[in-house]
């Protein structure tokens, strides 16, 4: 075990001796602080989770309606541990979810607007801030666009621009891999418009992960939380998506190696105002499984991220999270 961390210790300091790209930047707006303010309280005071709804489900690129009701029972099955969401659309009931969850008594909701130039989207997560500005703290526009091919960084810097002229008021961000804000110097100026940012952080794809422990585990993302921190945002950093699914056995993933990653995380980054991350993901999502993915090949383990199975049954992880 001591030579297994001797050897993780030597890999992650290669992994993070990559040269920096400069200064961190960030907007600084007056508009938006007041509702950064109760982003960061939310990060440092609650505790947010990444959430799709349960019947929210997507085959050949068609979205099936999930309804007001289902939503409802979702968000009440969560509602013990959590009291921040993260949503990844607002289409298909999705748009529904800020009202729901004020109802009910959550603190805050970063809407995600999966197409940021699908103006009925774009209107649905703007109507649903004006309906309820004090939970809706901030919105992501597109998720891995960059990663996914399914967009460049002067697609995000329009539609930043597009989206804070009709709402100057609330916090923007985007979504990708923390690799590519380090290392892809055409973020920069995508991450000098934007008021707090939200990254992926997975070391479940990391070669070593299979052989590591659960320490080592979170410390990589506390230490790609760092260097976000240090080299590319010097805004509020919200860590979107990372943990650990809980199957295919063969692959490396049990309900045990979940409920140990969050434990150890949960221990190596409390949050705060500066820096927190989002529990991901609320529930399992079978179909997610035949999901067209950037990266080629079968992904079965896309299924079972859920900390909830999709049934809204808690996965043994929960066990050891407080209810709040």
């Amino acid at each position: 075990m001591r030579l297994m961390r001797i050897l993780m210790a030597l890999l992650l300091a290669s992994l993070f001796a990559a040269p920096a790209l400069g200064a961190p930047v960030c907007a600084a707006r007056e508009e938006a602080a007041p509702a950064l303010s109760r982003l960061q309280d939310a990060m440092e005071k609650g505790r947010f989770v990444a959430y799709q709804p349960t019947e929210l489900k997507v085959w050949d690129g068609n979205p099936l309606q999930a309804s007001e009701v289902s939503i409802r029972e979702d968000l009440k099955a969560l509602r013990p541990w959590f009291d921040s969401l993260v949503t990844y659309g607002a289409h298909s009931g999705a748009e529904l979810v800020p009202g729901i969850a004020k109802e009910l008594g959550y603190r805050a909701v970063v809407i995600g607007i999966w197409n940021p130039d699908d103006d009925l989207e774009v209107r649905n997560a703007l109507r649903a801030w004006e309906n309820n500005p004090e939970i809706v703290v901030g919105v992501s526009l597109g998720n891995e666009m960059v990663f996914g091919r399914r967009g460049s960084w002067d697609d995000y810097a329009r539609v930043v621009g597009k989206f804070r002229d009709r709402a100057p008021g609330l916090p923007l961000t985007v979504t990708e891999p923390f690799s590519i804000f380090l290392d892809d110097p055409d973020a920069r100026p995508v991450l000098a418009k934007i008021d707090f940012l939200a990254a992926n952080i997975h070391p479940v794809f990391e070669p070593w992960f299979k052989d590591a422990p659960p320490f080592n585990w979170a410390d990589f993302v506390v230490k790609a939380g760092a260097r976000l921190s240090d080299e590319a945002f010097c805004g509020p950093i919200l860590v979107k998506e990372t943990g650990v699914p809980t199957a295919p056995e063969e692959e490396g993933f049990t309900p045990e190696k979940q409920r140990a990653f969050y434990e150890e995380i949960s221990k190596q980054l409390p949050p705060s105002r500066k820096l927190a991350f989002a529990w991901f993901s609320a529930f399992d999502a079978p179909w997610r499984a035949y999901d067209e993915t950037p990266v080629g090949g079968t992904h079965p383990e896309e299924a079972h991220w859920g900390l909830f199975k999709e049934t809204r049954e808690p996965k043994p992880v929960m066990e050891s999270v407080p209810k709040l």
